[in-house]
């Protein structure tokens, strides 16, 4: 099982272990953030601190339901699955570009099973991996981009990260594209599809 495997992955030196991954859910939404912070491993989920308290209110203000629909709903999963550690000058630190490459496949293999139709990318680093290229975030964030991503066709709606180092979602032109960003996620079809589905199963 791919669960499984992501588990027992020791490929990468300088991450800090245990993997983090989201909750095995059959969902066309699928949720990419950057790397779980230093406190997700001891809750086993992702976005399970700070910023995922202002990921969750975000979301709440798109869809109307609370954090814990959300994560039956949606397929939560990272550029990369463990802590990088903290960066020199403060903060986490950005995976490198081999330790992105080790996580890549478990991506791959997980757009192939799910075959999501909307992947909402979270911050800089996950918004650049999904779309192909680096893109600054007041030229995605607000829109609804097709993209080919692990060769589906999805629509990719990009989010800034929810950390409280960084103030773009909330100064403007932030703000403003953040909102915007929200109501695409509100209106899109497989975040409809994804609510019901799990209205469904409970």
């Amino acid at each position: 099982m791919l669960h499984d495997e992501l588990r027992d992955c020791r490929k990468c030196r300088k991450m800090k272990r245990p993997v983090v991954h989201g909750a095995p859910v059959a969902s066309p939404v699928l949720l990419i953030g950057q790397a779980p912070g230093p406190r997700e491993g001891k809750y086993g989920k992702p976005f399970a601190w700070t910023a995922g308290q202002t990921l969750f209110k975000w979301l709440n203000r798109a869809t109307k339901v609370d954090e814990e629909t959300i994560r039956r709903s949606v397929y939560f999963a990272a550029v990369a699955r463990c802590f990088p550690g903290k960066a020199k000058g403060g903060g986490d630190r950005r995976p490198d570009a081999k330790e992105i490459a080790r996580c890549e496949p478990y991506l791959a293999r997980e757009v192939g099973v799910l075959e999501p139709r909307l992947v909402l990318a979270v911050g800089s680093l996950a918004v650049e991996r999904v779309l192909g290229e680096k893109v600054m975030l007041e030229d995605c964030v607000g829109h609804v981009v097709k993209a080919s991503y692990h060769g589906r066709e999805v629509d990719v709606i990009a989010l800034p990260h929810p950390s409280g180092a960084s103030p773009w979602h909330k100064l403007e032109p932030g703000k403003t594209l953040l909102a915007r960003a929200l109501h695409k996620v509100r209106t899109h079809p497989a975040m409809r599809d994804a609510l019901a589905m799990s209205h469904h199963c409970t």
